[in-house]
């Protein structure tokens, strides 16, 4: 008898114009071709990036356009390492309004993955705080993604965010819960604690540290491969099962610096992958993140 896991399921996502709601949802098995790596849990929201939370919190009134692309030295999924060292790209645009209705669209790109162009998704979504101090926040939104090679086990997600932060706004969380559906479906909660500690507070720029700590969970698929031997027959015999698990807790230790239209951060970012039922004692992982963001004020 022997197992294999099936990572089923894809978290995804992408930073807020940065890029991040956008991830691609995909499933792994240990048994198939490379090319189903791509198809692993990734990091489902990129757009948790605090600047734009910021810059929603600090006015009454909003109506900009915001674009970002972010630069990963290697990729991850779900923190494990697939075996191939490659970047990654995820360029973003995303429209804000006064409403709170806010749209967005993002992709990403791999250096080795063939097609390189993974996936593009919209995303639209409404942003609003709750209580006059703003001390809490959420989002509803909806993804639609398209992939290049026509994968459709996970092409929609229907997200929901919650916030919440102390009033001088150094300490935050935030859950995000996430439906992926296609020909397939699945279930994942996404949690964020972070701090934001302001290093230098000049007139035409803010230079901040945002160290912070996530936890993903999502529901996985397990296969176990069971020989059944019948006189001189043998068959092979697959008993699948669901279960939901913590797949990776990932620690960010990101350095901001933004002026009233730019945004740049650099961060370093280390994965603890959790072990899920038959697979094997798992390395943790580390990453260079870079970022380039600029914001179009349209009132």
């Amino acid at each position: 008898m022997k197992t294999h896991s099936l990572f089923n399921k894809h978290l995804l996502a992408f930073w807020l114009l940065l890029f991040t709601v956008a991830t691609s949802v995909n499933i792994y098995a240990q048994e198939p071709k490379e090319d189903d790596i791509d198809t692993l849990l990734d990091e489902l929201f990129f757009n948790d990036q605090q600047f734009i939370n910021d810059i929603l919190d600090s006015f009454n009134t909003y109506n900009f356009i915001y674009t970002n692309v972010s630069f990963n030295s290697n990729t991850f999924f779900s923190g494990r390492d697939s075996g191939i060292d490659q970047f990654n790209i995820v360029p973003q645009i995303s429209y804000y309004s006064a409403s709170g209705f806010n749209v967005s669209i993002s992709g990403m790109y791999y250096e080795i993955f063939s097609p390189n162009w993974d996936f593009t998704n919209i995303s639209v979504g409404y942003y609003n705080t709750i209580g006059k101090d703003k001390l809490f926040n959420y989002n509803v939104g909806y993804t639609r993604y398209f992939y290049s090679n026509g994968w459709d086990t996970f092409t929609n997600s229907i997200d929901l965010s919650l916030g919440i932060r102390n009033k001088s706004r150094t300490l935050g969380t935030k859950l995000t819960s996430s439906y992926l559906f296609g020909t397939d479906q699945s279930f994942q909660v996404m949690s964020r604690t972070y701090a934001n500690l302001t290093l230098t507070n000049e007139k035409n720029f803010t230079l901040k540290l945002r160290p912070q700590i996530s936890f993903i969970a999502a529901q996985q698929t397990t296969a176990l491969e069971q020989l059944n031997v019948i006189g001189d027959i043998t068959t092979v015999e697959y008993v699948y099962n669901d279960i939901f698990d913590l797949l990776n807790t990932q620690v960010s230790i990101p350095l901001n610096l933004s002026t009233k239209s730019w945004d740049f951060e650099i961060g370093y970012n280390i994965n603890f992958p959790s072990r899920v039922e038959t697979e094997p004692e798992l390395k943790s992982t580390n990453f260079f993140s870079v970022s380039i963001g600029y914001l179009i004020d349209l009132k």
